[in-house]
């Protein structure tokens, strides 16, 4: 459809209905028909039903190892998946202390500001080259916020020899994390990691050696042959 036909279909004015198109192009859900001003659906939205397809048996398989993390560790699980340049929280586990916690299902983290979005990143080479192969500075959630390309893509190296990705006061303040890659037979689907209140290193949490115990049982019963994937990575 041309922008006219949108803004007449959608009943917005022309620069209201170009400004959402814009951004819809700048995420790859919308793509311009070559040498016409026409629009059609982007290669963005088969990657996010893919995404969903996914979600749907990650998370019914994360249940019940988010439940045992969560009581082993006495911290909050969240359990993400990637969806372009962020991370979508697709299953929430609250702290087991019966606090009153808000919960996070659906909510989006910047991919480079998350110990989950890291997680992913180390075994996905396509996503991580096209988050810092271009050498733009990283968008600032907070001061603690890694926004080198060059200094993200040495934690990622760091994950990829460990299993375990590290957040400091990177995307909220006073809250911190560590979270491990969880794969299928065919490659990374997400990502699982408790929250830590900041207080001290997050990488020398006593949670580490759990958190990766969790992704490794995870993955297996998924159908991972390995963990982690002894080819993934650059």
């Amino acid at each position: 459809m041309s922008l006219s036909e949108l803004a007449t279909r959608l009943e917005l004015a022309p620069s209201t209905t170009h400004g959402i198109v814009r951004t819809l192009v700048e995420h790859g859900m919308v793509v311009q028909e070559r040498g016409s001003s026409r629009y059609q659906l982007g290669p963005a939205v088969l990657r996010l039903g893919n995404v969903y397809l996914d979600t749907l048996e990650l998370r019914s398989k994360t249940i019940p190892w988010a439940e045992d993390l969560a009581r082993r560790t006495g911290l909050a699980v969240r359990t993400g998946v990637l969806l372009i340049d962020d991370v979508v929280i697709i299953h929430h586990e609250p702290r087991p202390d019966g606090s009153r916690q808000m919960p996070e299902v659906g909510i989006v983290i910047p991919v480079h500001a998350s110990a989950l979005g890291k997680a992913m990143l180390a075994f996905l080479p396509d996503d991580e080259d096209r988050v810092v192969g271009s050498g733009a500075s990283l968008r600032s959630m907070t001061g603690e916020t890694l926004t080198s390309p060059k200094d993200l893509a040495a934690q990622l190296t760091e994950v990829r020899s460990t299993g375990i990705a590290v957040e400091q006061d990177e995307a909220v303040i006073g809250e911190s994390a560590l979270a491990s890659p969880v794969f299928d037979s065919a490659g990374t689907v997400g990502a699982i990691g408790v929250v830590i209140p900041t207080g001290g290193a997050a990488a020398l949490h006593d949670a580490r050696d759990i958190v990766r115990e969790t992704a490794r049982a995870l993955s297996r019963e998924l159908g991972a042959e390995s963990w982690p994937p002894r080819s993934a990575g650059p």
